[in-house]
Formats: C-alpha cells, sequence, structure tokens
C-alpha cells in the first residue's frame, strides 16, 4: 500500500505560507492523521516556511514534502534561499522570561523538540531539511 504523500512548491510571501497551511491542513484531513500530530505537522511547516519568507533574502521557493510512515509524517523542507543549518544555529534561551530573553530563535526550538531524525544538507544551492514528527510525542 502506498504512503499518503504530499508536495507542494510555493514562491516565498506571506500567501504562500497560508496556503502551504490550507494544503498541510487538507491532507492531513485525506490522509487521517491524528489531530495532535496533524496539529504539529502544520506548525512545524509554518515555522519553515516563515523563517524562508523572513529571512531567506533572495530565496525563489520553498518546497514541503510529507510522507505519512508507520512511525509519524517524514518531512522534507527545501529553499534556494541563503546556506542556513537551522540544526546549528543557537537554541533559544527558553529559560528566561519573555522580557528578558532575546526576540526569535523559538521556531527552531520547536523544530528541535518536536521532530526526531533531523539532518541538514546543502546542495547545488539548495537548502534540504529532513525530519521526522512521531506518532508519539
Amino acid at each position: 500500500m502506498d504512503q499518503p504523500r504530499m508536495t507542494l512548491r510555493l514562491p516565498p510571501g506571506t500567501e504562500d505560507v497560508a496556503r502551504l497551511l490550507d494544503e498541510v491542513e487538507a491532507f492531513a484531513e485525506q490522509a487521517e492523521i491524528p489531530t495532535a500530530l496533524a496539529m504539529r505537522l502544520a506548525l512545524v511547516a509554518e515555522e519553515l516556511a516563515a523563517n524562508v519568507v523572513m529571512h531567506g533574502t533572495g530565496a525563489g521557493f520553498f518546497a514541503f514534502t510529507a510522507t505519512v510512515t508507520e512511525a509519524g509524517v517524514a518531512i522534507a523542507f527545501e529553499d534556494d534561499g541563503p546556506e542556513f543549518d537551522p540544526l546549528a544555529a543557537p537554541a533559544a534561551h527558553t529559560e528566561e522570561g519573555v522580557d528578558s530573553r532575546e526576540v526569535g530563535g523559538l521556531g527552531l526550538h520547536l523544530l528541535r523538540k518536536m521532530t526526531r531524525d533531523a539532518s541538514w544538507e546543502r546542495r547545488a544551492g539548495v537548502n534540504r531539511l529532513t525530519c521526522l514528527l512521531p506518532r508519539e510525542f
């Protein structure tokens, strides 16, 4: 049996992040992904795409692929923005209060906390992040 899968490639615009979320929601419903896992999928997809929109100066696209597996949902995210390894970026200081910590980094913090087996590579001018959103969180 084929594993349910979605792939979407979009230009990096704010409205395209919204379109990605609509597509992820429809995919999760069609693939009968449990609600809690579907919510984590949408959150990770939004964070990855929003980072390209906000920080990927010169990026021409982002691409999101999600594949349902027995272990959860496997994700591949690609963009042609500047080289950026989200796994090597400094961690957000979540133990500090909102008023005293620096802005930013929470999306990457969530990515690290909610996914497993994450890896990143840069090849032919494209950033590629792969990870697994486990069924059990």
